[in-house]
């Protein structure tokens, strides 16, 4: 059923809230320290205190008033982050907390106002099978209000997945190095080399966000199971204990192939279950790229 407009405006008034929550007690510093900029650049002189690094002094402004002055830095960060994000048919899936979509608009929302926050540009790459919509990357708070309403109603025209044409007109359409966060539940194959492609230039990160049910079936009996991309559908004897087996290997395999190709890339891939706490794995992450950025 489609959301009303009173609907869209109550969603994105909530995800705004939520996001400046976690964005403000949680992610103070941590998102800024995760993504450098591109340096220092020089701001001012100013006096010289006690404490100050002496490289910095500038000997002819300090010869010139006979008292010691003292560049100033600051960080240079005009950085740029791109969400791709996968609204095919199998992100619908959901059986637990919410659907994948649900899972996927809210991290979106909160990491876009993450880098609002530090004055970054977002911009945004749906995408099924094709090129579903492209939201150029700008900064201010408009425009994260309307990338999340974007988040909130995004529709595809197709059900399928190729990543490999999202990550491909990611590589046209931003030449200067960006942030990529993908978030999809990566059930696509052939997109390793446009993966390694776009790593070499960008600083990519996979969020791969599944469902419990994606991994394990319950024993409740013969279930009617359809694949909401291909629409082919199939009885499962979720009581034979060898279905259940390979229904769970299906998805280790998977999941292991995935990490694979991100590897190989020199990408990075997080994990994330729809009745998890995301937080707690953004944070984690923002703290390990602090210590080894």
């Amino acid at each position: 059923m489609p959301l009303t407009t009173t609907d869209i405006i109550k969603k994105v008034k909530e995800l705004e809230i939520i996001s400046k929550k976690i964005t403000t007690h949680l992610f103070t510093g941590e998102y800024h320290s995760a993504f450098k900029g591109k340096g220092m650049r020089f701001r001012e002189v100013r006096e010289y205190y006690h404490g100050d690094d002496v490289r910095f002094i500038d000997w002819n402004v300090s010869a010139r008033y006979a008292h010691p002055f003292t560049k100033v830095f600051e960080e240079e960060r005009e950085l740029t982050v791109i969400l791709l994000v996968d609204i095919s048919a199998s992100s619908m899936f959901g059986t637990v907390h919410q659907n994948k979509k649900d899972l996927i608009t809210e991290i979106g929302a909160v990491l876009t106002f993450s880098a609002i926050n530090n004055n970054d540009k977002v911009g945004v790459i749906f995408f099924s099978d094709k090129i579903e919509k492209y939201i150029p990357p700008k900064k201010g708070k408009e425009h994260a209000l309307f990338i999340v309403r974007e988040l909130l109603t995004a529709s595809p025209k197709r059900s399928g997945t190729n990543l490999r044409e999202a990550l491909n007109f990611f590589s046209r359409s931003n030449n200067q190095k960006s942030i990529a966060f993908i978030m999809s539940d990566f059930l696509d194959e052939n997109y390793e080399h446009s993966l390694r492609v776009l790593a070499n230039r960008h600083d990519v990160i996979g969020l791969k966000v599944y469902d419990k049910m994606d991994s394990q079936l319950p024993d409740i009996g013969m279930v009617k199971v359809q694949d909401l991309e291909t629409g082919k559908a199939q009885w499962l004897n979720t009581s034979d204990a060898i279905v259940r087996y390979n229904y769970h290997q299906n998805f280790i395999n998977q999941s292991t192939e995935t990490k694979s190709i991100f590897k190989k890339s020199g990408a990075q891939l997080l994990h994330v279950r729809t009745d998890e706490d995301y937080v707690k794995v953004l944070q984690n992450f923002f703290r390990r790229r602090k210590k080894t950025h």
